[in-house]
């Protein structure tokens, strides 16, 4: 009898026969919403598929974004976890999610709440904390993320990973998320890549990132106008770039702003009008970059370099940073908008030599 037992509560768990994600669709009248870029998956296989990115879930403890209508939910449960936190924002899904929660006595906890607000830290017990030079913690994060959040939200834990914060505080808590296919590429694109951006740069000197596979649109409900690529992030023990997230994103950002041009262009409006031509000179030669380099050409090194470089000249110059191009170039306009002495404006917009 103890032989049985034990080979029973060794026995991977599985879920009790229960309505189909269609059928809970049906049974509580779920529609998609555009406008919060809502999707539906109802094949399993796939999301079975999407799970088994996150690697060995056996006893792990998840947090699933927006689980909508309980598709991924239960590849999850499937997977044997120990315990799964659901975040989900529209109040349609609840009861289909509680359904479920029901069906796996002490496993689901389920949160009616905005990812972009919930307190990850305090989720899961502190006792998976791990030392950010350990092999990752059992905490993972997974979800098919609407469309319309997807960037933000990425951006937001990219920075809780520097930070060593949010849903980090337990080490290098990995991710396994769904984008348009469009913003993988992006996350994931190499130096020479017309896809590199600001996004590259931010999850690449932060995280491992992978595509892992699409998954086409008309695999959803509705179906979107594109695919869908499944991107996983591992947290590196050290970022590429070792300098504050607002910086480096500060950096990143500038030199993609004129993305068709060189380098040099969005490397300027870092500066005040002031003085702009001789200090971005001297980042660009400090730092030892082409100025004519375009910024989808720039590795991951060359960043590196303009971060540390720009940090040295705030620090020498400590209102370098809170400097705002755009807020100089509206009080430039505001002041071409003023009348002059004799009553006719002073300036054109067009005139501007910004």
């Amino acid at each position: 009898l103890c032989v049985m037992s034990a080979k029973r509560m060794s026995a991977a768990f599985r879920l009790p026969p229960l309505p189909t994600v269609g059928d809970i669709i049906k049974l509580f009248r779920l529609k998609a919403r555009k406008q919060l870029s809502q999707n539906f998956l109802l094949n399993l296989r796939l999301t079975d598929k999407i799970v088994r990115q996150a690697g060995n879930l056996k006893n792990a403890y998840v947090c699933e974004v927006g689980p909508g209508p309980g598709g991924i939910t239960r590849s999850i449960l499937n997977a044997d976890v120990e315990q799964l936190l659901l975040i989900e924002k529209d109040t349609r899904f609840l009861p289909g999610l509680q359904m479920l929660s029901e069906a796996a006595p002490g496993k689901v906890r389920v949160v009616h709440g905005d990812i972009l607000t919930y307190k990850m830290e305090n989720a899961f017990p502190k006792h998976l904390i791990k030392s950010w030079e350990d092999e990752p913690p059992d905490v993972h994060i997974i979800g098919n993320l609407p469309f319309s959040v997807s960037t933000p939200l990425i951006i937001k834990w990219l920075a809780n990973v520097s930070n060593k914060d949010g849903p980090f505080v337990y080490g290098r808590t990995q991710m396994t998320l769904t984008f348009q296919k469009e913003v993988a590429e992006r996350l994931t694109a190499t130096a020479g890549s017309r896809q590199r951006s600001r996004l590259s740069i931010m999850a690449q000197h932060l995280c491992a990132v992978e595509s892992r596979f699409v998954i086409p649109g008309e695999a959803f409900v509705p179906q979107p106008e594109v695919d869908v690529a499944v991107v996983h992030f591992t947290p590196l023990v050290e970022p590429r770039i070792q300098q504050p997230f607002p910086l480096v994103e500060k950096v990143v950002q500038s030199v993609f702003q004129f993305r068709r041009k060189h380098c040099f262009r969005g490397l300027e409006i870092l500066f005040p009008e002031s003085g702009r031509l001789r200090r971005t000179e001297h980042l660009m030669m400090t730092a030892n970059v082409d100025p004519t380099l375009r910024p989808f050409q720039l590795t991951m090194p060359q960043f590196r370099s303009l971060c540390d470089t720009y940090r040295q000249m705030c620090h020498q110059d400590p209102g370098l940073f809170v400097y705002n191009y755009r807020e100089e170039l509206r009080q430039k306009k505001a002041v071409r908008r003023s009348p002059g002495r004799d009553g006719e404006p002073e300036d054109t917009e067009e005139d501007s030599p910004l």
